[in-house]
Order: structure tokens, then sequence, then C-alpha cells
């Protein structure tokens, strides 16, 4: 059985384990925050430490058979409850889903410190910070690379239309999002807007050179969001 002093150094280092963590979070103001990262490692590392060791005083009863990992087996699934709070659906953009990550790797290090899995937990923290402080650049710098781009067309009356454009993309055609025609500034003019996922800024450029040498198209621009 563990000592008073052995319980609150596991709490203490489940507590400074998930503000590690939940630091990350709060600064980029995400809803799962400092105290939230705390509060699901220490929980969990409780949960671990009742699992162990809070049914020793009925152990070798008759009749009596214990496994002392379902109750804390219930957390990792249990956790995801939680973790669903954080995710939220924009458009055609899913948010949260590394900070729900996040919570379930806290609950994961927080059992493991319950568990006494010091060196485990220590190097799984230091993992998760890494992933999410220092991946993070490299995952913008590939995000910026492919995110969502906004061709602008002045075209001459009924010289662009959605068949012209899939022509000139090829075999990018499946990633247009939207095509709009409206009635330019002139009477015999279209401006025709073409937003494009996950292409990079050079294949846009490359579409576009090839658009401008359209017969019919005046003038297209690129505007990235």
């Amino acid at each position: 059985m563990l000592t008073d002093g052995e319980i609150a150094l596991r709490l203490v280092l489940a507590a400074l384990a998930g503000s590690a963590v939940g630091f990350e979070r709060e600064r980029l103001l995400w809803a799962a925050g400092l105290r939230t990262h705390m509060l699901v490692c220490v929980g969990s590392c409780l949960v671990m430490i009742v699992s162990a060791f809070g049914f020793a005083d009925i152990l070798g009863r008759a009749n009596v058979i214990l496994d002392p990992s379902r109750v804390a087996a219930q957390v990792v699934s249990g956790i995801g409850f939680l973790g669903a709070g954080t995710i939220l659906l924009r458009g055609d953009t899913i948010r949260g889903l590394t900070t729900a990550a996040s919570l379930w790797a806290v609950a994961a290090v927080g059992l493991a410190i319950g568990g006494g899995l010091y060196f485990a937990a220590g190097a799984t923290t230091a993992i998760v910070l890494v992933i999410l402080a220092g991946i993070k650049p490299l995952e913008e710098h590939f995000r910026a690379r492919v995110h969502r781009r906004e061709l602008r067309i002045v075209a001459r009356r009924g010289a662009m239309s959605i068949e012209v454009l899939q022509s000139v993309l090829g075999p990018h055609a499946s990633r247009v999002r939207q095509f709009v025609v409206q009635r330019g500034e002139s009477d015999d003019l279209d401006d025709v807007a073409v937003s494009l996922v996950r292409l990079p800024r050079q294949t846009v450029e490359d579409i576009a050179a090839k658009l401008r040498a359209l017969d019919g198209v005046v003038a297209v621009d690129i505007d990235e969001r």
C-alpha cells in the first residue's frame, strides 16, 4: 500500500505534467487549456491509484477476485467524451482535434504516474510537448503550401465555363470547391471566382498562366486565403 507522501507526490507530479501540456494549449487560447489538462492528468492519476491500491483491504477474502486494471481502463474510453467537447466544425474545417488528442495523452500520463511509471510519464510529457510546439511550425509551413486559394478571372462573356476550366486543370479538376460567374463591370465581361484547395502555389500559378493564354481571358489574379 502506498504511503500518504507517495500518493501526494504522484498527484503533484501529475499536476505538473498536465500543466506543461496545458500551458502550450493555453497560450493558443484553446478552450481546453491549463486547468483542464491539469485536472484531467490529476484525475487520471487518482483513478489509477484507486484502481491499483484502493481495494487492497478486501484482497484475500473468499470468492473475491479483482482486476486492478479495470477501473483505470475506463479512463481511456471515458476521456473521449471530454475530448469531443473541444472539437468544432467551422465550415468545411474541423478544429480542436489536436487539443482533444492532448487531453487523451495527459490522461495516459496521469495513469502512468499513478502506476509509478515516472520515466514513462516524463518521457511521454516531453514527447507530447515536442509534438505540440516543435512540430507546429513544420505543419504550418506545409499547410501554407496547400491551403485554399482563389482565382479571380476576368473573361469575355461566355468564354469561361466549368468545362473549359476542367480541361485546363486536367488531373487537378477535383480540387475545385467553388465556381461562380458574375456579370462584370462591362456588359461583355464576366467576373469568375474559382476556389481551389490542397494545391501548392506553384501549381496554382501554372494553372493561372494556362488560363491567361486562353482566348477571351482578359486577366487572372491569385487571391490566397
